[in-house]
């Protein structure tokens, strides 16, 4: 029984054309895909939309080719510096600290922050081996060091990992003499508890941003 199995699969798989399981494990790669959903999607494009096919292929390998980290808030951008930190119109004195860039778009909707951003592009995790060099710990102090800069936001998502991370940021933070004279404070609890930015509702983080804490 067990022979027969192994062959099926192994027939399932000859009977595949080597681009179209590359192209199923490529969508596998995205977070929550598994390899029967990757297959699915793959299969509608090459059925039902080569075009849009064609136009994410071209999409992804634009992005990949051009977009690079802004020098400053270190989220992706086309030019060294970005838009957010190049407005002029924004409040240097205000330096709000999120995991990725989905969580700065979120920020920007709510309208409500108008300072500057540093995107750490992940979180403390040391169960999957990402420490503070993966996520730009040093970069973030030498940001947060510059004079202009008077409070620092913690945003970072209310998951395990994301206390985790604020409150390693206010260590480090203190430990290099910048809390104080500088304020660390943290988004209000109204977004809930194991809740992540990018899911919650743009009211509920503008009101957070409002009510923010202090954490010094």
């Amino acid at each position: 029984m067990h022979g027969h199995e192994s062959g099926s699969g192994k027939a399932a798989s000859a009977a595949t054309p080597a681009s179209l399981l590359a192209l199923t494990e490529a969508f596998a790669r995205l977070p929550g895909i598994g390899p029967k959903t990757a297959q699915r999607m793959a299969l509608h494009l090459l059925q039902h939309d080569r075009s849009g096919a064609e136009l994410l292929g071209r999409s992804l390998l634009e992005a990949v080719s051009r977009l690079g980290h802004c020098q400053s808030c270190n989220t992706f951008s086309e030019s060294p510096v970005c838009l957010v930190c190049e407005d002029q119109g924004r409040d240097p004195s205000l330096l709000c600290v999120v995991e990725t860039p989905a969580d700065l778009m979120v920020l920007e909707q709510t309208q409500t922050f108008k300072g500057h951003y540093f995107v750490l592009m992940g979180r403390l995790s040391p169960l999957d081996g990402i420490g503070p060099k993966d996520i730009h710990l040093e970069r973030l102090l030498d940001r947060a060091a510059q004079p202009m800069v008077q409070e620092i936001v913690v945003a970072t998502n209310f998951t395990p990992e994301g206390e985790a991370t604020a409150h390693a940021i206010e260590t480090l933070l203190k430990s290099h003499g910048l809390v104080p004279p500088r304020r660390v404070t943290r988004l209000a609890r109204g977004v809930p508890v194991g809740g992540e930015l990018e899911y919650v509702d743009l009211g509920t983080i503008a009101q957070a941003l409002r009510d923010r804490r202090r954490l010094d």
